[in-house]
């Protein structure tokens, strides 16, 4: 059973080894990522692959819609992982256009359990809805969302209380908020970096 994947795994192993013999090696004594992305699930997004980072190098949590709801345990694991033990510098939140999570929850359609994890991204919607009912394209209208997406999560990282406390402490961390396009490659900087308190205070 998907013996091409195991295949797959050997050459790349034996690709990494050819060019760093001690790199597994390496990895095996630590792990000290200075970045925690938060991404989306969608296999179109690979986090190492789109910043070309090796393994070791990035941690990495993904879900539909690459949110950051306060009430996910699963999330706050990880959020205080990077934060408290790796102690990371950076905290991104990307997005990426044409997701299809952020698409499904305002397409009025029913899917299940999945409308109540996309919920925060219908709250969003409304809030913002003069904005973007302002936007005649549909494609364009749901990219502004994908963006408005990850200015809230953005916010919502840099509420909580495991970054309050790092930034209380002097500790250096920012959270940054990114879209990645499907169509280039390219990630866009939303220019929502948040370093510190007043940072969070002034986001709109």
């Amino acid at each position: 059973m998907l013996e091409h994947l195991k295949a797959n795994n050997r050459a790349w192993a034996e690709r990494m080894l050819s060019a760093d013999g001690g790199f597994f090696k390496r990895l095996e004594g630590q792990q000290a990522p200075e970045y925690l992305w938060i991404g989306c699930s969608d296999s179109r997004v690979p986090a190492n692959e789109i910043v070309d980072l090796d393994p070791g190098e990035l941690f990495v949590h993904r879900n539909v819609a690459n949110l950051a709801p306060p009430q996910d345990a699963n999330y706050l694991s990880v959020l205080q992982f990077a934060v408290d033990v790796l102690r990371v510098k950076h905290v991104m939140v990307v997005g990426h256009y044409g997701c299809g999570g952020v698409a499904a929850a305002v397409d009025g359609q029913r899917r299940g359990l999945v409308d109540h994890w996309l919920h925060p991204i219908r709250e969003v919607h409304h809030q913002h809805r003069h904005e973007l009912d302002a936007i005649p394209e549909e494609r364009a209208r749901l990219d502004r969302l994908c963006e408005l997406n990850v200015i809230r999560q953005v916010r919502n990282v840099a509420s909580d209380v495991f970054v309050q406390d790092a930034w209380a402490r002097g500790q250096d961390i920012c959270v940054h908020g990114w879209v990645y396009s499907l169509s280039n490659g390219l990630v866009t900087d939303l220019d929502v970096t948040i370093g510190g308190p007043d940072d969070l205070a002034s986001l709109d």
